[in-house]
């Protein structure tokens, strides 16, 4: 009803056609089906740089905001022939194929389907085991905001420089920022992982009374929360440039560290960031030219270990129990039973 007719857009050498192009997916700002679409053409070498290569998630807005969601994880059986997949090992040892974009016409072949978020999998499809990304993840608690989030991330580059690594910081989309810093992909998820909750227990070291890595939401109170999780096999995040959830259609926004304190994260929206992009361009676009290694960061982990006794912390309730990992117990219901 009111949808329009389907039209073809031009993405990159491709016509891509999209179906009920004025079906609005947010009615708050009331932008349709072809502003997305034609949002991604916009920002298409920005948001393809984040995606090249890497097994993809399609989080799926088909009747638009407020309608039914999901997120997609196989690829669906009319994926266009083009369009890569790669296959990827979930923590039950299942597998599943998932398109992997190399071009835009791929994420606004997505979009046609409602897509709003992309979630990329840290790995390139020819190395699906071994991660090329540390995704630092801070999540403000309630208490916090974005500016509790930007003191985390300033304190976070320290740690990174201390190490010898360099991080790219992006908005969320939301109240938080995540950092990705690139990496040779050497090591496993595990060692990964091992080594986002050593960096994040540095950052909670220098600034305990901002920080946290408390798995368990009964010990963060109002802090920021590194959530080393999201460094886990089968945990993703929001690409850079993927539209969010919100009624405002917020973009996560990739910045320049000298922005991240002036930047408001509701300024970036499929509306306002073409314009960025045009004047700008992709401020991450230089990320691929790097790769860093994690050995200082492993090194700190078995000090933390050895020294200190801080081993693995609990992983996701979905996950399979971990070799080293505690028991998954919230303290409070643990010192209940101790009684």
């Amino acid at each position: 009803m009111g949808a329009g007719a389907a039209v073809e857009l031009t993405a990159g050498e491709r016509q891509v056609r999209l179906s009920s192009p004025d079906r609005v997916l947010f009615p708050e700002r009331g932008f349709t089906k072809r502003d997305l679409a034609e949002y991604f053409i916009a920002v298409g070498d920005g948001i393809v740089r984040a995606l090249r290569d890497r097994p993809t998630t399609l989080e799926r807005y088909p009747e638009g905001l407020g309608g039914e969601h999901f997120y997609q994880k196989r690829a669906p059986k009319n994926l266009p022939d083009w369009i890569p997949t790669g296959t990827i090992t979930f923590p039950s040892g299942r597998t599943a194929d998932e398109i992997c974009p190399t071009e835009v016409a791929a994420v606004v072949w997505a979009a046609q389907f409602g897509t709003f978020t992309f979630h990329p999998w840290p790995v390139r499809r020819a190395e699906p085991d071994h991660p090329d990304e540390l995704r630092i993840d801070l999540d403000p608690q309630p208490g916090t905001d974005y500016a509790d989030a930007v003191r985390a991330a300033h304190g976070l580059k320290e740690v990174l420089d201390d190490f010898g690594l360099r991080g790219w910081p992006k908005t969320s989309g939301g109240r938080g920022i995540h950092v990705f810093v690139p990496i040779a992909p050497r090591w496993t998820f595990v060692e990964v992982r091992r080594a986002a909750i050593a960096c994040g227990r540095e950052l909670e070291r220098r600034h305990p009374d901002e920080v946290t890595t408390a798995w368990w939401k009964e010990e963060r109170g109002e802090r920021i929360f590194v959530d080393f999780n999201q460094t886990a096999r089968d945990r993703t995040i929001a690409s850079a440039y993927s539209v969010r959830a919100r009624p405002h259609a917020p973009v996560s926004a990739p910045l320049r560290w000298d922005e991240i304190d002036d930047a408001v994260p509701t300024d970036f929206d499929i509306g306002t960031m073409p314009g960025r992009f045009a004047e700008v361009g992709d401020v991450h676009k230089d990320m691929d030219e790097h790769a860093f290694s994690l050995e200082g960061l492993l090194e700190q982990a078995d000090r933390d270990e050895h020294d200190h006794g801080l081993g693995d912390m609990s992983y996701p309730p979905e996950y399979p129990k971990m070799p080293g990992e505690p028991k998954r117990v919230q303290p409070s219901r643990a010192r209940h039973d101790d009684d």
